[in-house]
């Protein structure tokens, strides 16, 4: 039996052994709060089959992920149309207790982000500078609804056209709906008429496309950091030259 480094970092690290995940996190409190979540949340989860700190052991989802950032998704348009449906039964449920960011700070942390992107040269700053405009139209009061809070598109299972499951809970909080729709459509901007049609109800969509800009600009630095190879390769980075056309 093999095992398969999932991911990996600093932070955290998940190892794939046979049909079981194994969670490995600095962090306890985060792990904490990912399995309170899973408790309560309305959609599947993982089965939790033991925890023994820092190690949590999780039993693989049927089926596999959604897609993944940076390339073609070949679910269908069904499936996707039901992880928008997976998405609004969470945004339906009660609220759970951890209150998520608020405004200050996710503007706060989006000011230090574009000020470091430009200051160590990884993108031009006309184009960090137009996305910061995009992003900044997202940070508006919201009615708080239950989010995943780290809806990547890696993160949801299917099998064939339904939803089997959603992993990676530690982020659950009350949060705005629409991050949760904008991070689990990044990079896969074809997909959003099928998501938005499962969800069920009209959003403002170009308040998802300022999402798109907060996230990327928010990640791009822990990327580097993290050692996940040049900039110019990163997917979010595309996202955000594609927002800024050029003349």
């Amino acid at each position: 039996m093999e095992v398969e480094v999932v991911v990996a970092h600093s932070q955290r690290a998940t190892l794939r052994v046979g049909d079981v995940f194994l969670k490995i996190d600095a962090d306890q409190a985060r792990t904490d709060i990912e399995v309170e979540v899973m408790a309560v949340a309305p959609i599947p989860t993982p089965e939790i089959l033991w925890r023994n700190p820092p190690v949590l052991a999780l039993a693989a989802l049927p089926g596999t992920a959604l897609g993944h950032l940076g390339e073609p998704s070949t679910a269908s348009s069904a499936a996707w149309a039901a992880a928008g449906a997976a998405v609004r039964a969470l945004h339906d449920a009660p609220l759970p207790p951890w209150p998520g960011r608020d405004l200050d700070e996710l503007g706060s942390h989006l000011a230090r982000e574009c000020e470091w992107l430009i200051a160590n040269d990884v993108l031009p700053a006309e184009v960090v500078t137009r996305n910061r405009r995009l992003a900044e139209t997202a940070l508006r009061p919201w009615t708080p609804v239950f989010v995943h809070g780290d809806l990547q598109v890696d993160h949801v299972f299917v099998a064939g056209d339904q939803v089997t499951g959603v992993v990676d809970w530690s982020e659950g909080a009350r949060g705005d709906a629409l991050f949760d729709l904008a991070t689990l459509t990044l990079g896969h901007p074809e997909h959003l008429g099928d998501v938005i049609a499962g969800y069920g109800t009209d959003v403002d969509l170009e308040l998802i496309r300022a999402w798109w800009s907060l996230r990327c600009l928010s990640n791009v630095r822990w990327l580097v950091e993290h050692g996940y190879g040049p900039p110019e390769k990163y997917p979010e980075v595309a996202v955000l030259r594609s927002r800024h056309p050029s003349p």
